[in-house]
């Protein structure tokens, strides 16, 4: 029997089981990054211990209640900055996730529906997380460039739940549901 590789199937297609490597939030604009070994993910909110979770009127149905970066890209960016050593704290984003790659999650086709489940938490991949300019001053000159293109995910939390550092991150398709008129 042959397999057909269509982009339809091929995009539907990722095996890897990742891992979810750090949790890290902040309580308020501009405060310091804390990680944290496990926090809260609230449904169309953000994360409990978050500034997004601790104020939730400004969170709802965001598309940007979590964002995640890939362990992996952070060498990359550490690198193209000069920076011998890189905290991930740097970088602003909530989740650090290994061995999955976070922007094939988000579906080709307006057909599919893709998800990230780690642990019980399942999210929608909304978008790219682009760098800010804030960027240029923490990883110095040049800094904003090197995030390009590796800043990782925004996403839309589905379905919250715990979430723990070393929790599994899979990835999950659907197809969408079609109305007929």
């Amino acid at each position: 029997m042959q397999i057909q590789n269509t982009l339809q199937t091929l995009s539907r297609t990722l095996p890897q089981i990742g891992k979810l490597e750090a949790i890290i939030v902040r309580p308020a604009r501009g405060a310091d990054c804390i990680y944290l070994p496990e926090t809260r993910a609230i449904t169309g909110i953000g994360l409990s211990d978050d500034r997004r979770g601790l104020n939730q009127k400004t969170a709802l149905n965001g598309s940007r209640q979590v964002t995640l970066i890939q362990q992996e890209h952070i060498a990359v960016i550490a690198k193209l900055a000069g920076i011998a050593q890189l905290d991930p704290a740097l970088l602003r984003r909530n989740l650090v996730v290994s061995g999955i790659n976070l922007l094939a999650i988000k579906p080709l086709f307006k057909t599919h529906v893709h998800y990230l489940q780690i642990g019980e938490v399942l999210l929608e991949i909304t978008g790219n997380c682009d760098p800010c300019s804030r960027m240029e001053t923490l990883l110095g000159a040049g800094g904003y460039n090197a995030m390009r293109g590796h800043g990782g995910v925004n996403a839309r939390i589905v379905k919250g739940g715990a979430l723990r550092v070393a929790d599994a991150a899979h990835f999950v398709a659907q197809a969408k549901q079609m109305t007929l008129i």
